[in-house]
């Protein structure tokens, strides 16, 4: 499963995020696709305000500005549901009221119209990530992994041009979180995606390879 056309790469320019007078990032970087920029910080230091900031959904209390640019768009004049942006979270939040195959379906792009393509794409999806034969199950029968299995296929069906990627392997037991993690960095590999991963785990960022940013528990001063 792979995107129908490579993304380009994702440029950041002079991103700064501040809460009231203290800013918690600041960040100019450039993610080539199928390369992962991790952001690591401790519980707390803002680091998931930059996903929030990318994606479009940043509380309204904090202050954000700078460029992110990708395929000559920049992210930040564009509603959120235009971003193309797919975010996987450190829960599955699968919708309860539906099927497995439902919830990936779900995500299909509205282009995609006849029902049975829907499904099928849904099918597919399911198949790749070793959950075959799993369409017609309740999200509650499902296991920790499997859960994370299906908003994987429900995010990368939705044909992403960028993945965000906010602690989403901290609560899955160690086997798991090692699974989880060649799962997801080699789908985003195959699929050409700029990925930016946030996390206080070590271990994540040596999983991810490439460029890795630290942020401070502490807030600095805007200059």
């Amino acid at each position: 499963m792979t995107n129908d056309t490579k993304t380009a790469g994702l440029v950041m320019t002079d991103v700064e995020i501040c809460l009231r007078d203290h800013r918690l990032i600041a960040l100019s970087a450039k993610v080539q696709p199928s390369e992962v920029l991790t952001v690591m910080g401790p519980s707390g230091s803002g680091k998931s305000t930059l996903l929030a900031y990318i994606g479009g959904f940043l509380d309204p209390v904090f202050k954000a500005r700078g460029q992110v640019v990708i395929g000559g768009d920049n992210l930040t004049d564009l509603a959120p549901e235009s971003r193309r942006a797919g975010i996987l979270f450190q829960d599955p939040l699968l919708f309860p009221h539906m099927s497995v195959g439902a919830n990936v379906a779900f995500a299909v792009p509205a282009t995609i119209s006849a029902r049975r393509e829907r499904q099928r794409i849904a099918a597919d999806a399911l198949a790749e990530m070793e959950l075959d034969g799993f369409a017609g199950r309740d999200p509650a029968t499902l296991s920790g992994g499997q859960k994370a299995r299906v908003a994987l296929a429900r995010i990368l069906v939705s044909r992403p041009r960028l993945l965000l990627l906010d602690e989403p392997f901290s609560k899955l037991d160690m086997a798991l979180r090692q699974q989880m993690r060649r799962l997801v960095f080699t789908k985003a590999r195959d699929a050409g995606l700029p990925v930016i991963l946030v996390t206080h785990e070590e271990a994540d960022a040596q999983a991810a390879g490439g460029e890795i940013h630290r942020i401070d528990a502490v807030s600095r001063q805007p200059p």
